[in-house]
């Protein structure tokens, strides 16, 4: 028994995977349930391929040798180039995989298109599927059904500036109007450092805000989505998040288009005090100028003590609907989704394990991954499970709205009101 491995094109693959157009499908589920032949696997190519390529080789063959004439193929594909990729599989079952790797965002499309196999039965018989954290598998379930396996998962947390929370004789921000107030104490002693480093574009460091003032991006009635972003909870956060982008903090004439990585990169380049990055972040920042003089903590919630919920970003492995080996494909999903192969592909990459006893243990063994293990611990959130959240964020109508409070074109209510417009137009025609 061998295995094959190809190539593709390397590429970047990023933690928080960007959503694209709903793809469509004329596949139909195979019948068929082969126990023999060549498995084919779809992987996402990394700019270090080496540890992950290492990993997935010992999977591979462990597996081969406790399944009989049985080869694994694996392709390592591109992210940027995956929307056609897939889209051309659902289409054509003799060019699709049997197994592949997704980000979260995409799996609504992805099951919309008919592509994805229901994995439900498959994670209920495996003895290990207990302890996968519930609100990360939520992720992979629509109408009740799971499309796939949480591989890894990605949070974000508040890293700041030791030196110089102490210079402006703040303490670290206990809750989320505290980093407010640190933030701009430490401008004022330093006018030209960023308070906090945020963004109109930061999707990801606002829904935290949202969230910890129990709004909500989007409400699901059985299926049929509404806005929530203009009610009085939400404009509560999205007001609180604004805030942050003052020229007394975060000037927007610098801040108003900052997106995630710009707002991180920042703080890398000891230009900001504070910023709101994820675990995918902490090795820069551990590799930079300021590597003795920072810590990160999570990001906190309305009250002393509290965390506020995270985006949990991630990938998933999963079956295709047309796989012709489901139960073969199935088993080999959570093989290399496994206890012990989560924790090899932390060990190698950095990745947070899915299963909650793994990040109790990584986080035991590894202190700087303690605060991001209890940001999911105290519960995360996560985007409309919808495709049409696909066009919503193609359209760029939430992180708009902030853009458009941030430079003054627009009050909360004003601006909320209309995302909100926005997006139940979208959803309602659907």
């Amino acid at each position: 028994m061998k295995f094959t491995r190809t190539l593709a094109v390397a590429a970047l693959a990023a933690m928080a995977l960007t959503s694209c157009a709903p793809p469509t499908s004329e596949n139909a589920a195979s019948s068929q349930d082969e126990a023999t032949g060549t498995l084919r696997v779809w992987l996402f190519s990394e700019v270090n391929q080496d540890p992950k390529s290492k990993v997935v080789d010992d999977t591979i063959a462990a597996f081969e040798g406790k399944h009989k004439d049985v080869t694994v193929d694996v392709q390592y594909i591109p992210v940027d180039t995956r929307a056609e990729k897939f889209k051309a599989a659902f289409n054509d079952p003799s060019s699709a995989p049997d197994v592949a790797e997704f980000g979260n965002t995409d799996l609504a499309s992805y099951v919309t298109a008919g592509g994805l196999s229901d994995m439900t039965a498959d994670i209920e018989a495996w003895d290990e599927g207990k302890d996968l954290d519930p609100k990360v598998l939520e992720t992979t379930a629509i109408d009740g059904k799971n499309y796939g396996v949480p591989w890894f998962v990605g949070v974000r947390a508040l890293y700041y500036r030791t030196d110089l929370l102490k210079e402006a004789g703040v303490e670290v921000p206990k809750t989320l109007a505290e980093i407010e107030t640190a933030a701009r104490a430490i401008r004022t002693k330093n006018p030209d450092t960023l308070g906090i480093s945020v963004g109109g574009a930061s999707q990801f460091s606002a829904m935290p805000y949202l969230w910890a003032h129990g709004g909500s991006i989007a409400a699901d009635n059985g299926g049929t989505f509404t806005s929530g972003l203009d009610s009085a909870e939400s404009r509560a956060g999205i007001t609180a998040y604004t805030n942050l982008v003052k020229d007394d903090i975060c000037p927007p004439k610098t801040c108003a288009e900052f997106g995630g990585n710009a707002s991180v990169q920042q703080f890398i380049a000891g230009q900001a005090a504070m910023t709101i990055g994820g675990d995918f972040n902490y090795k820069a920042v551990a590799e930079s100028e300021f590597k003795d003089k920072f810590a990160v903590v999570p990001v906190p919630g309305l009250t002393a003590g509290s965390i506020a919920p995270a985006f949990a970003g991630g990938n998933n492995l999963g079956v295709f609907k047309s796989s012709k080996r489901h139960t073969l494909a199935a088993d080999f999903v959570k093989e290399l989704a496994s206890k012990k192969n989560q924790q090899a592909m932390f060990d190698a990459m950095g990745n947070l394990p899915t299963f909650s006893d793994v990040q109790k243990s990584v986080a035991e063994d590894n202190a700087y991954v303690a605060p991001f293990i209890d940001t999911i611990a105290a519960g995360t959130n996560f985007v409309p499970i919808t495709d049409t959240w696909s066009t919503i964020d193609a359209k760029g109508i939430f992180t708009g709205m902030y853009q458009q409070i941030v430079t003054g074109k627009a009050d909360v209510e004003t601006a909320s009101a209309d995302a909100a417009a926005a997006m139940n137009k979208i959803f309602e025609a659907k």
